[in-house]
C-alpha cells in the first residue's frame, strides 16, 4: 500500500513556534515526521503555543496491539472507523498493525482517505445524492480501489442501480440491519424482501456482498446478542438463496462500545463459504476516561480474551492549556474551551499540573474540576489553598474522543517526557 506524504499542502500549525530564533526554515509546509522530532520541541519548555492537542506515543502504540491481538484472537478483521480522528498518519499506524481497511462515514472522507493512500473502505453508511456517487465513481476508476456502501431501502439501490449503470460500473453493497427505535437499517422481512428483489432488478451493478449492522443504538447486552444472532441468521438466508455473488462474504458490525459482544456472537460464525467478520471500532486508538473509560471497565471485567491480555485500552489523548486568571479564591479561569474540547459527554478532567520551571508535572486531585466551559474559557475549581498561578499549565484528558479531534487541524503525538515526536493532520 502506497501513502502519500500527507505534509505536502498544508500550512504549518500556527502553534508552533520557535522562540530561541534557532531556525525553523521554510514553514509554508509542513516538514516530514523525522525533520519534526529533529526540531526537539517540547510542550513543557514553552516551544508550543496552548491551548495544544497531543497524542501520547506509548500509549498509542500499546493501544494498536492491544486491539490487533484482540481482533487476532477471535480471527477476525478489523477496519477502524476513520470518523474518529480523520488523520491520514494514524490510518497508516493503523493500516500498518494489521487492518483490513478503514471505515468512514461520508464519500468526502471517503475521498480524502483514497488521497492519502487508502485503497480499500467500507462506508458504513448508505451513498445518497448524484456528487456524492459521482465522487465514489471517479475513485473506483482506479483498478487498486475497494469500496463498500450499506443499504436499507428499495429507493437508494434505484438511485445507485440507474446511477452506476451509467458509468458503466458496478457498486459493492452490504445490506443493513436496524431495530426499532434505533438509526438507519432494515426492520421488518417484508422491507428485506423488497429490498433484494431491488438488488436482483440491477443484477451485474448493485453487487451484494454481505451484512453489516450497528449494535450501538442498543444499550444493553442480551438486546445486542439477540440482534447480533440475528444478523448470523439473515445472512445464512442470504447465502442459502443465492443473493450472496462476492467470492468472499462480509459481516461487518461493532462500535467502540460493544466490540467485545460483536467479538463473542460471530466468531464462529460459519454460513459454509468464505466469510470475512469485520469489527469497525475507531476510539479504540485513542481511548478516553469517559464513555469509552466505563465500555473499557466492563469488557475488561467480562470478555475472556480482555481478561487473558491482563492489559486495558489506555487513554492517550489530552488537552494542555494555560491558566489564564484567578479572579476569586477557588475559581481558575483555562484558556481551553468548547472550540478545544469535546463536551457532549462530559467536561474535560484535570490530570496533571506544571508550573514552568518545575521538575515535572504532579498528578492534581479529584478536588480539581471544570464545572461550565464557553467558547474559549473553561471554569476550573480548585481548592481555596491550591497551589496554582496565571501562567500554570494544565493537562486535561477527554471523554469522546471523534469531537475533540474534529476540533484540531493537526495534533502533537509527544514522548513520556512530552518531547514532540511526530506531527498528524486531520481532514475533516
Amino acid at each position: 500500500m502506497v501513502y502519500e506524504n500527507s505534509f505536502q499542502s498544508d500550512l504549518f500549525p500556527s502553534y508552533l513556534v520557535d522562540p530561541d530564533g534557532k531556525g525553523l526554515g521554510d514553514l509554508s509546509s509542513k516538514p516530514r515526521v523525522g525533520a519534526v522530532k529533529a526540531l526537539g520541541w517540547n510542550i513543557l519548555r514553552e516551544d508550543v503555543s496552548l491551548p495544544v492537542a497531543v497524542l501520547r506515543e506509548e500509549r498509542i502504540d500499546h493501544n494498536l496491539k492491544w486491539m490487533q491481538q484482540f481482533i487476532a484472537s477471535y480471527n477476525l478483521k478489523l477496519a477502524p472507523h476513520g470518523k474518529t480522528t480523520m488523520s491520514p498518519e494514524l490510518f497508516k499506524k493503523q493500516l500498518d498493525h494489521g487492518a483490513w481497511g478503514i471505515t468512514l462515514a461520508t464519500a468526502p472522507q471517503v475521498n480524502a482517505a483514497y488521497n492519502h493512500g487508502v485503497r480499500r473502505v467500507l462506508m458504513a453508511n448508505q451513498l445518497v445524492g448524484r456528487a456524492n456517487m459521482a465522487i465514489i465513481e471517479r475513485l473506483q476508476r482506479d483498478p487498486s480501489f475497494e469500496f463498500y456502501c450499506i443499504v436499507d431501502s428499495v429507493e437508494n439501490l434505484n438511485q445507485l442501480g440507474e446511477f452506476f449503470s451509467q458509468a458503466k460500473q458496478s457498486i459493492k453493497v452490504l445490506i443493513e440491519l436496524g431495530v426499532d427505535g434505533g438509526r438507519t437499517g432494515i426492520r421488518r422481512d417484508v422491507d428485506l424482501a423488497n429490498v433484494l428483489a431491488a438488488i436482483a432488478v440491477w443484477s451485474g451493478t448493485v453487487v451484494l456482498a454481505g451484512l453489516e449492522v450497528y449494535e450501538g443504538v442498543l444499550k444493553e447486552e442480551l438486546p445486542i446478542r439477540d440482534f447480533l444472532q440475528r444478523a448470523v441468521r439473515v445472512l445464512q438466508g442470504l447465502n442459502n438463496n443465492h443473493y450472496l455473488t462476492t467470492p468472499r462474504v462480509i459481516l461487518s458490525g461493532a462500535g467502540s462500545a460493544w466490540f467485545d459482544l460483536v467479538a463473542e456472537e460471530w466468531a464462529q460464525a460459519d454460513i459454509g463459504r468464505p466469510l470475512d467478520i469485520i469489527l469497525r471500532p475507531g476510539c479504540y486508538l485513542t481511548h478516553d476516561v469517559g464513555i469509552y473509560k466505563s465500555s473499557e471497565t466492563r469488557i475488561s471485567i467480562s470478555n475472556p480474551i480482555a481478561r487473558s491480555m491482563q492489559t486495558t485500552l489506555l487513554p492517550a489523548l489530552q488537552i494542555w492549556a494555560y491558566v489564564l486568571s484567578l479572579p476569586e479564591p477557588g475559581l481558575a479561569i483555562m484558556g481551553l474551551g468548547k472550540r478545544d474540547a469535546a463536551f457532549d459527554a462530559g467536561l474535560p478532567v484535570p490530570n496533571k499540573h506544571y508550573r514552568p520551571g518545575q521538575v515535572a508535572p504532579v498528578q492534581v486531585s479529584n478536588e480539581w474540576q471544570l464545572s461550565a466551559m464557553m467558547d474559549q474559557h473553561a471554569f476550573m475549581r480548585v481548592p481555596v489553598d491550591a497551589d496554582i498561578q496565571v501562567g500554570d499549565m494544565i493537562a486535561f484528558d477527554i471523554s469522546h474522543p471523534c469531537l475533540t479531534f474534529d476540533k484540531w487541524r493537526q495534533l502533537l503525538i509527544v514522548d513520556e517526557a512530552l518531547n514532540v515526536t511526530e506531527l498528524v493532520h486531520t481532514c475533516f
